[in-house]
């Protein structure tokens, strides 16, 4: 597939990482020549320098041969302007990403008088992401597969809970819960665990399963951390709107603790339900005075990502209640996974992977099978979901019998609403969704899992 990228900041290197694997043909523009020169440098791309709204640009970059067009550059209007240039020139699907408040009020309507394919806004998505572990604060982590049937969850193994020196097949066997366990991280090992495997505290479980299922084997394992009630965000960015909005909505009360006190007007205005301080959250005394102690959920949403992950740590150390941390830089990913924060958000990364699923699906239509795509360990665990359309040699065959490559697991089968955990006997058949989670990454294809 031949995609062209417009802007090479953050978001342009994260998708230019992540689809640089896919065999796709991919050309940059950037109006910073460094840029430019750094992406050719790491990545077999192409790369023009210039104005990537100008229709000249455009055409130099070979617009009239792109199948997908993303405009990812600091600005919503050179980014909207950007697609309507490439529907002229070419005739190929376009992405914008938009991020101000004003413009996402108006995104379906954008997207459906530009004829866009998708606008994708960072903070909206972070916010969404943010929203969906405060509502379920036993897991780090949740992604959806099968239009929301299926859910992945990621919780760490606390101290003394029962599922310690229980074996990975004893979660059936002995619990009775009909989840599986599709990753176990440990330190710096990560496993994609056999029947046999021993849980140890302090292990980062990876589960998929039905929603009702997970929350069943949740309480059947005493990992309990109550509904959050009211929430402290400190920082009152866009991404604090977005999910003021999305919490005041569900019943969850909001304060919100804010440097500038312009903002703050604005936030008062905008989010009558919620309450809005006119304070410095970095300072231990307005955190204490405002309640952290007594918070079911903290979030750090400020500017600056060491001041973000101090805080955290901070209020890691007063509550036991669900704690968020907003990260933007993505090169020092591995580090930070080691300070044990909770969950952490990087708003580029979530914009990326919405991005990358898109060019998946189109693929779909162009004969790869992959439905959606999700990175649970940045370019090393991929979990894939693929729906079967065609014959192929996995169908009718007991998956025991399958040889599949290393590190390779059969998650989950859909098969008309019904969710069904694998066992060695089941067959997949025509129409399933089937999730596999696999440390063989890029995967186009179900056939891709299976030994030649």
């Amino acid at each position: 597939m031949n995609i062209m990228i417009v802007g090479c900041g953050k978001v342009g290197q994260a998708l230019i990482e992540q689809l640089a694997d896919e065999g796709d043909d991919i050309t940059v523009i950037d109006i910073e020549e460094r840029k430019i020169n750094e992406a050719t440098r790491k990545y077999d791309v192409m790369g023009i320098v210039g104005n990537g709204a100008t229709h000249s640009i455009q055409i130099e970059a070979g617009i009239e041969h792109t199948d997908l067009m993303i405009a990812v550059t600091a600005s919503d209007e050179l980014n909207l302007l950007c697609c309507l240039v490439a529907k002229k020139a070419g005739r190929c699907q376009t992405i914008a990403r938009v991020r101000s408040p004003e413009y996402s009020k108006d995104a379906p309507y954008l997207q459906e008088e530009l004829r866009l394919a998708m606008v994708i806004n960072p903070e909206f998505a972070a916010a969404g992401e943010i929203a969906r572990v405060i509502r379920f604060p036993s897991a780090v982590k949740i992604d959806t597969f099968a239009k929301g049937k299926l859910e992945l969850l990621k919780f760490r193994l606390p101290e003394g809970c029962i599922l310690t020196d229980y074996m990975v097949k004893e979660i059936s066997t002995k619990l009775k819960c009909d989840v599986l366990v599709c990753m176990i991280e440990r330190g710096d090992e990560i496993f994609i665990p056999g029947g046999d495997m021993t849980f140890m505290q302090g292990d980062m479980i990876s589960i998929i399963a039905a929603p009702q299922n997970a929350s069943h084997f949740f309480r059947k394992i005493n990992y309990h951390s109550g509904q959050v009630k009211n929430v402290i965000i400190a920082g009152g960015g866009n991404i604090a709107y977005y999910l003021s909005k999305i919490l005041l909505k569900a019943g969850i009360s909001v304060k919100i603790i804010e440097q500038n006190e312009r903002r703050c007007e604005e936030l008062c205005l905008d989010l009558p339900k919620a309450t809005i301080i006119h304070g410095d959250a970095s300072e231990k005394e307005t955190l204490l005075e405002e309640g952290i102690d007594n918070t079911g959920a903290f979030v750090a949403l400020t500017n600056l990502d060491e001041e973000n992950i101090l805080l955290s740590l901070f209020a890691k150390s007063r509550i036991k209640g669900k704690i968020v941390t907003k990260v933007n830089r993505i090169e020092y990913d591995e580090i930070i996974r080691k300070l044990d924060l909770d969950s952490i958000v990087n708003p580029k990364n979530i914009t990326a992977e919405y991005i990358v699923r898109f060019v998946r699906a189109m693929k779909n239509s162009m004969g790869s099978n992959v439905e959606t795509l999700y990175s649970l360990i940045k370019g090393k665990v991929e979990a894939a979901e693929f729906v079967i359309r065609e014959r192929s040699p996995i169908l009718d065959i007991p998956i025991q019998e399958l040889r599949f490559k290393p590190n390779v697991l059969i998650a989950c089968i859909v098969r008309e609403n019904r969710v069904i955990i694998p066992r060695g006997q089941d067959r997949i058949q025509l129409g399933d969704s089937v999730v596999v989670v696999s440390r063989q990454l890029g995967l186009h294809d179900i056939c891709d899992i299976l030994e030649k």
